[in-house]
């Protein structure tokens, strides 16, 4: 089963800063086919459309050319363990004592990849912005919102490493992008400067190599976080353990 991604989803640029690398966009030409899977997370149940080889991916010209640049990879078209962890999480978290600037409780979703923690958030009631590196990415990621009749969201552009001066929110959402040292950082210090104080960062990992160095910085930014285990596989397939991470400033 596959369906057309919709070139329509509206990538707003206007909060980007100008000091921000190129992004990447995987070429629909890279995509020569598309799947359509049925994801079960906690009480929803979605349907997220999705490549259907992803390992086709790294041939394509213009990512083996971002990888040279950038060490960039595709990871975005994979619907990834920690990301399962994330939504779960979000479909079992009490939304109603964050704060809110206005009428919902506005949610920003980090390397958005296939967009699934962000829909359970949707499905939650939160307002979402979906947010990757690749374009592409944003691009499924709003149309498995709309594919799912889930319209409150916004889709944009995103590196980490180079957030708008002016990003405030309440909840950052994030899986699996502790995948190597190089983002630690970058990462730590976006969710600083953007959570605001008394919001929440949920964050899943796969237990991957940097997570001592993850643990380490959030303490020497000030920033306070609780960890515990967590766990999600395909239906039938296997199980992977992992940590969720509820972060929060300091004091909050």
């Amino acid at each position: 089963m596959s369906a057309a991604v919709p070139d329509d989803c509206s990538l707003a640029t206007d909060r980007m800063n100008p000091e921000q690398p190129e992004f990447v966009e995987t070429p629909p030409s890279a995509i020569e086919d598309r799947q359509v899977e049925r994801v079960i997370i906690d009480r929803f149940e979605f349907d997220i459309e999705r490549p259907a080889d992803t390992y086709s991916l790294l041939d394509d010209p213009v990512v083996l050319d971002a990888h040279k640049r950038d060490e960039y990879m595709p990871y975005w078209a994979d619907l990834w363990p920690a990301s399962r962890m994330l939504a779960k999480a979000v479909a079992k978290e009490d939304w109603s004592k964050y704060p809110r600037t206005g009428d919902k409780l506005e949610a920003l979703e980090l390397g958005c990849g296939l967009g699934v923690p962000g829909l359970t958030a949707l499905a939650c009631g939160l307002r979402v912005t979906f947010t990757d590196y690749d374009l592409a990415a944003v691009k499924f990621a709003a149309a498995n919102a709309r594919r799912n009749k889930r319209f409150d969201f916004k889709a944009i552009p995103l590196d980490w490493r180079f957030p708008p001066a002016d990003l405030r929110v309440p909840v950052i959402l994030c899986a699996d992008l502790t995948y190597e040292t190089r983002n630690i950082d970058p990462l730590v210090r976006l969710i600083k400067q953007v959570l605001l104080p008394g919001g929440i960062c949920l964050l899943t990992d796969q237990d991957r190599t940097p997570a001592p160095l993850l643990r380490e910085q959030l303490g020497y930014a000030g920033l306070h976080y609780d960890q515990v285990i967590a766990r999600a596989g395909e239906p039938g397939g296997f199980r992977i353990t992992g940590s969720l991470y509820r972060i929060r400033h300091r004091g909050a």
